[in-house]
């Protein structure tokens, strides 16, 4: 890898880091949000749901800004924009106020979360090996710093609206720097005419979405249901119960960093198809548990195994075409409405049944992913070979 790339390759990393620490520390501080402007559960969730709509409503318009821009335009815009939002998010004095500006954030972060996953198929082409689950590591560091950032604030007193303007304000030069590193993708193909050639993607596209919202549904049932999970039906104190998640996180950032050489070794497919194995086996386990210290250890695995489905989707929906971002884009935003709607089928689910019952669904998703695997080509590579020129100088120098 020649220095301009591995400039290009840190520079995507340390956009997911910086992106899963600004989405980390907003998670992280909603209560201090709720007590700030004395919010009712219903209204918090609404918060959310604010910034979730935002973020899809973005990421399913991204197919054809991606086309238009391409990744690199759109991250240098929609990174700084981030920051700004999270700044706006945190001096809000109202609960309107702050509707308003969680969608403002959801709606940046969505643009930022569609066009770094190009950015970081752009690097894989121009290097020509799988890189996505390294970049995605990136995420998890973001994330995990985030939450331990979150807990000393805590401890030392900072009040909600200074701790995400810090976060927020430090985060804004870096995304404006790390800018100059990005690729840029291959022009939009362009018909006889002169005007934008219309393609449909690929059914293999659509396909990876379907995985991708597995996935996405896997990671938003354990983020949102694990804590009352280990809580309310394993009887575990609220301490103990909040260690479900970090867990979790660190097994996906261990899966993450072994998945891009576990991939050049067996292949996506395969490698997809047995995490999705290993996701129904493990989560299994953890709702069949009758112990809390079982189950949380058993989260470790879970994120072990479902860690590097996403990016591997993400990434073999960039090699699907020859201009990766509409189809990430596309794949970005099935995946993500699991992330949205896997919490509401629990939550459901839960009402009818038990929250243990409803906790079976993630089981399920895991089976469903590895059926889906056995769809997919075999032969897609990691990365394809590079057809803008200035990757092919980046390769060359």
């Amino acid at each position: 890898m020649t220095r301009a790339l591995r400039t290009a390759h840190a520079g995507a990393i340390l956009t997911f880091v910086l992106a899963g620490l600004l989405c980390g520390t907003f998670t992280v501080r909603i209560p201090a949000l709720s007590d700030r402007l004395g919010l009712t559960e219903a209204s918090v969730g609404t918060l959310l749901l604010a910034w979730g709509v935002g973020a899809l409503v973005t990421m399913q318009s991204m197919r054809g800004v991606m086309a238009r821009a391409g990744s690199r335009a759109v991250l240098r815009i929609g990174g700084p924009l981030c920051a700004v939002s999270l700044i706006l998010l945190a001096v809000a004095p109202s609960f309107p106020t702050a509707l308003l500006t969680a969608a403002l954030f959801g709606m940046a972060f969505g643009t930022v979360d569609i066009a770094m996953n190009a950015q970081g198929s752009a690097v894989e082409r121009a290097a020509r090996r799988p890189l996505m689950n390294g970049m995605h590591a990136g995420w998890c560091v973001g994330a995990i710093s985030a939450g331990l950032l979150g807990t000393l604030a805590i401890a030392l007193g900072l009040p909600y609206g200074v701790h995400l303007s810090v976060v927020a304000v430090v985060a804004l030069p870096l995304l404006v720097l790390v800018g100059r590193t990005y690729l840029p993708e291959p022009p939009v193909v362009l018909a006889a005419d002169g005007t934008r050639a219309r393609r449909r993607m690929p059914p293999v596209v659509y396909l990876l979405g379907v995985i991708a919202f597995c996935a996405f549904m896997v990671e938003g049932t354990v983020a949102d249901w694990n804590g009352l999970f280990l809580r309310d039906v394993l009887g575990a104190p609220e301490a103990l119960a909040a260690l479900g998640y970090p867990i979790f996180e660190a097994g996906m950032l261990l899966g993450r960093l072994a998945g891009d050489r576990l991939r050049a070794r067996f292949g996506a497919a395969g490698l997809m198809a047995v995490s999705g194995l290993g996701t129904a086996a493990t989560f299994a386990i953890v709702i069949t548990a009758s112990a809390p210290q079982v189950a949380i250890s058993g989260m470790l695995f879970v994120g072990i195994a479902v860690a590097t489905i996403s990016p591997m989707a993400m990434s073999l929906a960039g090699t699907a075409t020859d201009s990766p971002g509409p189809a990430i884009a596309q794949t970005g935003a099935m995946g993500y409405a699991g992330l949205l709607l896997g919490p509401v089928v629990i939550g459901y689910l839960s009402e009818h049944a038990s929250l243990r019952t409803a906790m079976f669904t993630a089981v399920v998703l895991g089976v469903l992913i590895t059926l889906a695997t056995r769809f997919l080509p075999r032969t897609r590579t990691a990365a394809a070979t590079p057809s803008h020129p200035e990757e092919k100088e980046l390769m060359a120098a």
